[in-house]
């Protein structure tokens, strides 16, 4: 979307002087004025550049020479006003301008753009530079880029020279002059600093100018969002602009104000016009889509995903319902969503290369199809892919082997090498050799070959014209679920009249998000061809078809580059505009980059080298407003979000709305998607915030939220315990909230026994916040503990913790155990948790009483030995004194034995210490630790 910086070379004492480039741009004759942007809407005038003449050189010539390049070329264009060649001038002054803003280059570091790799080397070398950025190149920030006064930045001397030059074209009311500082005011671009009021002032001198509809699309999106402070938000003159610009052809424009019509935004809600300005949009996007090689552009939507999503969603991994539960988003057998490219395609290179034609196929896939990550690679495509067409094709065409797999696999190659030689992809255009390919193919019945066939049929490419004989290849397509060949089935049946039949094949089709077959069944419904109109469906379809053609009006792919790159500000206004446009994906990237509660105990502003956000990126109001949008289009994480908000208070006026932030959380939880959400509902009727105090509904929806997605185990059973606590007290001391209660069927408390002076839960209780009441009888004496102590042992019922209705046992089992059976199951996981941490312990003790006690025995033997030694005997008294020690052990042993030593007597199997456990050391030691081995 900005303009695309070139290398700036050279320093400033070694700029041409600008009358060099002034003559340069005479020379080369016309200025052309869509170099400004790529999107030919954004275009700043209509209608031919005038061209300089001889007499505007000389007069130029004149000009330079009275300036002598000290940036005194805008006063010049002022004192020259009145003759008649200044809109010449002005012109050409534009060209020298643009000159010199392409060869400034932005300031960025070599090292900004270094990727993290597969392999130890790359993800080392990545890890290294992200801690020396950490260390040394992550200060705080020194300036603002919403700072309104121009004043605050110095500009270089080839910008401040382009700006001259630039302000002196926009006093001869030059529109491009004008469009391109607005431009740079707003963009920042070529290091021009960030000057919103500016660039809306320029915008607005535009469009009164010539009535340019790509400022007043601009105009209209700074009053739709308020960005920078320029202008207050007002979403009526914001309707207005947008409207302006979009009869004016701005393709961007007529995508907002049909969203906004779709919506409600600034007006009330118009399904007609919603209908119609998605048709403007999605006419341009299927005539885009028909154009081009054979079989039209590829409009896949690769490049607008949500941030959130790339680190498991907005409450991370395990919590927020992309990642979570039995809804998350499951990845398919063919993606690469949980793994990095690089190893996808370094796995599937090594089975190629051990023979397997299906890897090989696969690689070819995806450098023909790229990534959103990766390009696309049409001669490394072709190389793949004729790797498996010749493993069972011969030269002339010949068939090497009677194996079906490989046939299949070889038939599916055929079908692209086919395809690519139609369109002339990665080789030079032939349509024989692509009637080759694919009757090659149509020996194993490849969908892709029959589907393309019908294709060269139909349109004469290569062969003559046969409407049958392409509905014939059509039809054998369509029938292996070919979605492209059931479209195309369908226009022949609509042309034809047959409209169910159409609108059959076209339903096939769309199951599969193709394009063409969302565009028909929308005008179908628009026009009321075959069925009754209907405004709502035929916009949702125009809708589906405006959105896939996002590489005609949006600027995805820019705004993820930016966000890579670290700049935020430039990523958020691309996502901004966007979102503007009706894209969920990039109300929730907005959103999620504008959230700065993203952790309650976040640390970021205790951190002095941390990097702080500028005054662009903290804005809660727009938060705010593009998770309600989000969550409108059925983002379930953004309408948690959203409650979050509201019950923090975060971007309301007034403080918190304890209510609207129960019904976020109420919407969300009736989907059963969002386990967040349920356990937010639990907290609500636990605290009674926004909803009346209730522990039985509390728990109802805690247990929900486990049910939902288990990998909440932890912090619903730790809500739960607490929850417990809080209804028993709440019983014991006669509390007015209701207590939690036994499943339907039983009377009584789970927590409390059944008494007449508690208040008892109305039947048929709801989930609703009101639909459960406490009924409370007449005469309520007051109940002191020694009350309900009394009433608990008095009380003849069963425990409370025990189920009285049996609903688990059956009676027809014989030997069932029904006290078992009516204890808690939480009880019985308790008491064995708590069971096998008492017997761990005490195994744990024993065993170090007895390596203890082993360890004193040693001592006290080598004492001995050394005590022995130093009186060092004869050797017939050594003998005779351990024959007699010998017999002291003996005997003594014998009197332990006798004696009721603590020890025990010997075992059979009993190592000599009297362990059971053989000591550190010991031979049998490591067969012990390792479970017995051998036994």
């Amino acid at each position: 979307m900005s303009i695309i910086s070139e290398p700036y070379i050279g320093s400033t004492a070694d700029q041409v002087p600008a009358a060099l480039y002034i003559l340069n741009g005479v020379a080369h004759g016309l200025f052309e004025r869509n170099v400004f942007r790529k999107d030919l809407t954004r275009t700043a005038t209509t209608g031919d550049p005038v061209a300089a003449t001889p007499e505007s050189t000389e007069t130029v010539t004149r000009w330079q020479q009275e300036g002598k390049d000290n940036g005194s070329q805008g006063k010049s264009l002022e004192l020259a006003h009145g003759s008649g060649l200044l809109k010449d001038l002005a012109s050409v002054a534009v060209q020298e301008a643009l000159s010199i803003l392409r060869s400034i280059r932005t300031p960025r570091n070599r090292l900004e753009r270094f990727e993290k790799t597969s392999g130890f080397v790359g993800t080392s070398m990545y890890y290294a530079k992200e801690a020396f950025f950490f260390l040394f190149m992550n200060g705080p920030r020194t300036d603002d880029y919403l700072q309104t006064s121009s004043n605050e930045r110095k500009l270089s001397k080839p910008l401040a020279q382009a700006v001259n030059l630039l302000e002196g074209a926009v006093k001869e009311q030059e529109p491009d002059a004008l469009f391109l500082l607005a431009e740079m005011n707003f963009f920042g671009n070529y290091t021009h600093p960030r000057n919103f009021k500016e660039a809306f002032r320029k915008y607005s001198d535009l469009a009164s100018l010539n009535g340019n509809s790509s400022a007043q699309h601009m105009i209209g999106f700074m009053y739709a969002t308020g960005i920078g402070g320029a202008v207050e938000r007002d979403q009526a003159k914001a309707l207005m602009y947008h409207t302006f610009s979009a009869l004016g052809g701005s393709t961007k424009s007529q995508m907002t104000a049909a969203y906004r019509h779709h919506s409600g935004i600034g007006t009330p809600r118009n399904c007609n016009e919603a209908a119609y300005w998605y048709k403007q949009v999605a006419d341009k996007a299927i005539a885009y889509a028909r154009s081009g090689p054979p079989g039209g552009q590829s409009l896949q939507q690769k490049d607008s995903y949500r941030l959130a999503d790339e680190n498991g969603g907005v409450y991370g991994e395990g919590a927020s319902v992309v990642s979570s539960g039995i809804y998350a988003n499951r990845a398919g057998p063919n993606s690469d969503s949980h793994a990095a490219i690089d190893d996808v395609l370094e796995y599937l290179d090594l089975m190629s290369r051990k023979g397997d034609l299906k890897a090989t196929f696969s690689l070819g896939r995806l450098h023909y199809e790229g990534t959103r990550t990766t390009k696309r690679n049409l001669r490394t495509a072709r190389a793949y892919f004729r790797i498996v067409a010749r493993k069972y094709w011969a030269k002339d065409g010949k068939v090497l082997t009677e194996d079906d797999g490989i046939g299949r696999v070889a038939s599916k190659a055929a079908g692209y090498l086919g395809r690519m030689s139609l369109r002339g992809e990665g080789m030079e255009q032939s349509f024989e050799k692509a009637l080759i390919w694919f009757k090659r193919g149509l020996a194993n019945g490849d969908a892709l070959c029959h589907y393309e066939l019908g294709l060269m049929y139909l349109n004469g490419f290569g062969v003559r014209k046969d409407a049958k004989a392409a509905s014939d290849y059509f039809k054998a397509a369509a029938e292996q679920d070919f979605t492209s060949a059931q479209t195309y089935l369908g226009r022949l049946f609509l042309d034809q009249g047959d409209i169910s039949t159409a609108i059959r094949y076209f339903d096939l089709a769309a199951r599969h998000g193709h394009i063409e077959a969302f565009y028909h069944l929308a005008e179908i419904s628009n026009n009321g061809i075959g069925r009754e109109r209907s405004c709502g469906v035929a916009t949702a379809y125009y809708k589906l078809v405006a959105e896939k053609a996002e590489s005609i009006h949006s600027d995805f792919a820019e705004a993820n580059r930016a966000y890579e790159d670290g700049d935020l500000e430039t990523a958020l206004v691309d996502y901004m505009m966007a979102a503007e446009q009706g894209y969920e994906s990039a109300q929730a990237n907005v959103a999620y980059m504008l959230d700065e509660y993203k952790s309650i105990l976040s640390v970021d502003a205790l951190i002095p080298w941390k990097r702080q956000r500028t005054s662009l990126l903290r804005n809660t109001v727009l938060a705010l407003i593009y998770w309600t949008r989000s969550a409108k289009q059925s983002n379930i994480d953004s309408m948690v979000k959203m409650g979050d908000y509201y019950l923090s208070g975060h971007g309301l006026v007034g403080g918190p709305d304890l209510e609207k932030a129960a019904t976020c959380y109420q919407t969300a939880a009736e989907t059963h998607q969002s386990a967040q959400a349920l356990w937010n509902l639990g907290w609500i009727h636990e605290n009674g915030i926004g909803v009346e105090q209730d522990f039985h509904l509390a728990k109802r929806f805690y247990d929900q939220a486990l049910e939902t997605n288990l990998e909440a185990y932890l912090p619903v059973k730790m809500a739960l315990v607490k929850l417990r606590m809080r209804s028993f007290w709440n019983t014991v001391t006669r509390g007015n909230v209701n207590s939690i209660q036994p499943d339907p069927g039983n009377s009584h408390s789970l927590l409390s026994p059944r008494d007449p002076h508690l208040p008892q839960l109305a039947p048929e209780s709801s989930p609703h916040p009101k639909s459960n009441t406490i009924t409370e009888p007449k005469d309520n004496p007051p109940f002191s503990f020694s009350d309900w102590l009394s009433a608990f042992l008095n009380n003849e019922d069963p425990h409370p913790y025990y189920h009285t209705d049996d609903d688990f046992a059956d009676p027809a089992m014989p030997g069932t155990d029904d006290y078992l059976d009516d204890i808690d199951e939480s009880i019985i996981e308790s008491l064995i948790i708590l069971t096998l941490a008492a017997a761990l312990a005490g195994l744990m003790w024993y065993r170090q009483r007895r390596q203890n006690n082993h360890r004193r025995e040693q001592e006290r033997q080598q004492q001995q030995q050394q005590q022995q030694s130093t009186t060092s005997p004869q050797p017939q008294q050594r003998q005779q004194g351990e024959g007699q020690r010998a017999g002291e052990v003996v005997v003594g042993a014998q009197q332990e034995t006798q004696g009721g030593d603590h020890r025990g007597a010997l075992v059979q199997g009993q190592q000599a210490d009297g362990g059971f456990f053989p000591p550190p050391g010991d031979p049998g030691y490591a067969q012990w630790v390792a479970g017995g081995v051998g036994h």
